[in-house]
């Protein structure tokens, strides 16, 4: 408990110091976390458009595909991201293992079938009239679908969340994409690990703490967003 308490303390000290080393792993996340997941809502959400509003052969097998992909072990990821960044992997001329490009690769793979799954099942949920409707009233197939996006907003924005959530707080792919090098690709998680494994865990609840109150005003921002009371037609 006491170490706990510690750790509150210590958050708090190292925010009002503006402790330059939580300072870099906090925009490390920052930055690292929203790139992949911007890039996953970019790719992810027309493609669970696609699965989620039309019938093609192979569509329950990659829906199948996804689902799994949902629950993709990080380090599984890392390592095959590494393998290739690796200098004599196929990506290896791009430099980018222990960057931050690198790291942004591996969280993109995990939260990209997460957008994916659940953007399907929201557009899956709207009622199949409503389409019918839209293509009958002279919309076309892109423009029904946008439709059909902003009438599951609620829970496409949901998926959003739930991908960087699950993004912002792996560890396994960011310690060995990243290499954790400090003020560069060390980001809160992986200065968690650091801590503790050197047994300083009052300044690891300290990066905790930090990093949910993180979580939290991001996902409150986009709670907000998703819960804003949309304009009449």
């Amino acid at each position: 408990m006491d170490l706990i308490v510690q750790g509150i303390a210590g958050a708090v000290a190292k925010l009002a110091a503006l402790d330059p080393d939580v300072i870099d792993a906090a925009v490390a996340s920052l930055v690292v976390s929203g790139a992949a997941t911007a890039i996953a809502v970019l790719t992810g959400v027309p493609l669970g458009a696609l699965i989620g509003l039309t019938q093609f052969r192979g569509r329950r097998l990659l829906l199948s595909l996804v689902n799994t992909g949902m629950g993709l072990p990080p380090v599984a990821v890392g390592l095959f991201v590494v393998v290739l960044l690796w200098r004599s992997g196929p990506l290896g001329d791009l430099n980018w293992y222990c960057t931050r490009q690198g790291m942004v690769i591996a969280q993109y793979l995990l939260a990209t079938p997460t957008v994916i799954g659940l953007t399907a099942i929201a557009l899956q949920s709207v009622d199949p009239l409503l389409r019918t409707q839209l293509l009958s009233l002279g919309a076309t197939r892109w423009q029904a679908a946008s439709l059909l996006v902003q009438e599951s907003r609620l829970l496409v924005l949901g998926a959003v969340i739930v991908g960087f959530g699950a993004v912002i707080s792996e560890v396994g792919a960011s310690q060995m994409v990243g290499c954790n090098v400090k003020g560069d690709t060390r980001v809160l998680t992986t200065a968690i690990t650091l801590e503790t494994s050197k047994g300083e865990f009052g300044s690891a609840f300290a990066l905790a703490f930090i990093l949910l109150a993180v979580i939290f005003v991001i996902t409150a921002f986009m709670t907000y967003t998703q819960q804003r009371r949309p304009h009449l037609w």
